[in-house]
């Protein structure tokens, strides 16, 4: 084996929609895929939460992963994540709480500061300037049971948290000593590595130990996919590489579209350098080289855990590279005996 120790492997899923689909079969698929999963091994499944965006189902990780809770018995489930700026901390750790009364031992609850819907969608989520880091302290204050206010969320009990982390995330991760999720150019996937190797080295510098997390804990997120061939692998990102290029220069995600019709779609140069942005930063190929260019990723990261974020409009292709992927994992796992 090429990867030298046994690190996690967890699936998000974000609903995405299909063209020709019901948007509530993207929700439906996000559960069947969590139960695959499940069957295959995999340690972790993840939703997300987006608002108003056409390619996207998912908008209410709690309820989501109620559903996943309720076809499943055994993987973790968690949200990658809610995005706190959004919500009143006490809604979260109760929404939570509840899920993980049904699930108990099963959740993990993710969070994120990204502002990064569109301007409708903010007013009508009510944002306003929030203090992300005393809404995290809040939220973690509710389930240690510690709030200085005379309230706790019901049911009770503590739930581990997880920061989606950019440069300023990672800062407040190490000082609340919270593990964190990176992905994009931090990773240095395509790129240049060494603006990321250095935020997480400051991460594990700046890392203070707490009652949930006794040392740093990475994990890192993006796009995998595994087929039989590179060229097969390739043109599973292209649904996804392509929404991103329109959403780049259109303004809009869209659900995605079989790998034949975006294949035959006239391209701007802008949309095809952003296509191409895409797919250099992801991770495809067959299971012998996915497996090498994670060994690398992981020896150079120090993650712990892969976050496997792709998607294609195929869904018996993606089961299928779900499988690839676990079997990698799996191998790794088990040892060469």
């Amino acid at each position: 084996m090429v990867i030298g120790h046994a690190p996690r492997l967890s699936l998000l899923d974000r609903s995405r929609t299909r063209v020709g689909e019901a948007e509530s079969e993207a929700l439906r698929g996000t559960v069947a895929r969590a139960v695959h999963a499940e069957r295959l091994g995999t340690d972790r499944f993840w939703v997300a939460e987006h608002h108003g965006v056409p390619g996207i189902a998912g908008a209410a990780p709690a309820v989501l992963l109620a559903a996943i809770a309720g076809s499943t018995t055994t993987i973790r489930i968690g949200s990658a994540g809610v995005m706190l700026p959004h919500h009143q901390p006490l809604v979260v750790a109760e929404q939570f709480a509840t899920l993980s009364a049904f699930a108990a031992g099963r959740v993990d609850l993710g969070l994120g500061r990204s502002p990064g819907f569109t301007a409708p969608v903010r007013r009508a989520l009510r944002q306003t300037d929030r203090d992300f880091a005393a809404d995290l302290a809040e939220l973690r204050a509710y389930f240690a049971g510690t709030a200085e206010i005379s309230l706790h969320p019901r049911p009770q009990g503590a739930l581990p948290l997880y920061v989606l982390a950019t440069g300023n995330g990672l800062r407040l991760a190490a000082e609340l000593g919270l593990p964190v999720i990176v992905g994009g150019p931090l990773l240095g996937v395509g790129g240049d590595p060494a603006p990321g190797l250095a935020a997480l080295a400051d991460y594990r510098r700046a890392f203070r130990p707490s009652p949930q997390q006794s040392e740093p804990w990475v994990a890192i997120s993006l796009d995998v996919l595994v087929a039989d061939t590179a060229a097969e692998a390739v043109d599973l990102l292209l649904p996804e590489a392509w929404a991103m290029a329109l959403s780049r220069t259109t303004g809009v995600f869209p659900p995605l579209e079989p790998v034949g019709a975006v294949r035959a779609t006239r391209r701007t140069s802008r949309q095809q350098q952003y296509l191409e942005r895409t797919v250099a930063a992801a991770i495809a190929g067959t299971p012998a080289h996915v497996e090498r260019a994670l060994a690398e990723l992981f020896d150079r990261t120090g993650a712990v855990e892969l976050v496997s974020a792709g998607s294609t409009f195929d869904r018996a292709a993606l089961a299928a590279s779900d499988a690839e992927l676990a079997a990698v994992f799996g191998a790794v796992r088990s040892g060469p005996g």
